[in-house]
């Protein structure tokens, strides 16, 4: 089946221009192409497609038709390879298609990718930890290095008295990594670094629950704090069941931390009085008793020791 023009809604994708200069796609005609000549490309941004959002799309589609089309790039034996709209293509594929209206460009793979975290960024339904990971991996695109080294420069940038602040955020790595937090339009530099790459460390169990969409990020760094992994699944459990809020996430945080400390003392105390047996029935055995400068020392701890228990 061979392409064909197709009249449809222009492609656009927000912040294009900023990033990529001349890249014209609204102005690019959209033609029609088989949903079989189109590939899912080897990394993909997006993981995660909420089942009833993507049911939604789905009878949209089968009453309406695809609106805006889909991005792709040749490939070799007539084949084109999705950049973005994946759900469009998924949605698509669930109501029984065989074409759509795409735009076809020729794109590197760098490119390409940036592309498709620049659509998933602009996405209501993108959860928490896909978008930190996109923006990341957007920064890391942008000054060809990796997620791990755009966080280093980030936090670079946020402590002036252990790194020279002045050049990081004069140099023109820093510029990019602006460009892409104007694009982008939901975070600075700071607020990012403050309140979204802490959920990169949260523990495993509750990372897959954020990643699910199965509770709020805010949610998630509540529980987090509970360090006993038992403890914490069993509230996490509770709080994605229950659909606690965050003050009643918080008021079980803090008492299972309150009752972790209670006993904690009670060992503590319970540790001190062993050994205080312990010393007794060294003390007796010994013969310090027969050395008159211990003895000095003897009666100096008694002496405070009783002072001590006197005060109680």
């Amino acid at each position: 089946m061979s392409v064909r023009k197709h009249r449809s809604q222009p492609y656009q994708i927000k912040g294009v221009d900023a990033l990529f200069g001349e890249l014209p796609l609204a102005e690019v005609a959209a033609e029609i192409l088989p949903l079989s000549q189109i590939a899912l490309p080897q990394q993909q941004p997006r993981r995660y497609f909420d089942p009833m959002a993507m049911q939604e799309l789905v009878e949209s589609i089968r009453q309406h038709g695809i609106l805006q089309p889909i991005l792709v790039r040749p490939l070799l034996d007539d084949k084109y390879e999705l950049v973005a709209g994946e759900r469009r293509y998924r949605a698509a594929v669930s109501a029984g298609l065989e074409e759509v209206p795409v735009v076809i460009r020729e794109l590197t793979d760098n490119d390409a990718l940036q592309l498709a975290l620049l659509e998933n960024l602009q996405r209501e339904d993108l959860n928490p930890i896909e978008e930190t990971e996109g923006i990341l991996q957007l920064i890391a695109l942008k000054l060809n290095t990796t997620s791990e080294s755009a966080i280093a420069l980030l936090n670079q940038a946020a402590h002036p008295k252990r790194n020279s602040v002045d050049n990081v955020i004069h140099s023109k790595d820093w510029q990019l990594v602006q460009e892409v937090f104007n694009t982008v339009g939901k975070f600075t530099p700071e607020s990012f670094r403050t309140n979204r790459l802490p959920l990169l460390t949260l523990p495993d169990e509750v990372l897959a629950a954020l990643r699910l969409g199965q509770i709020a990020y805010t949610k998630a760094r509540a529980i987090a704090k509970v360090n006993d992994l038992g403890q914490r699944q069993a509230l996490l459990e509770s709080a994605i069941a229950e659909n606690l809020s965050l003050t009643q996430i918080k008021q079980r945080v803090a008492q299972i931390i309150d009752c972790s400390t209670n006993q904690s003392d009670r060992s503590q105390s319970s540790s001190l009085k062993n050994r205080m047996d312990v010393t007794y029935r060294l003390a007796k055995k010994s013969k310090i008793w027969e050395n008159p400068k211990k003895q000095k020392q003897i009666e100096k701890l008694l002496a405070e020791l009783e002072k001590l228990f006197s005060q109680d």
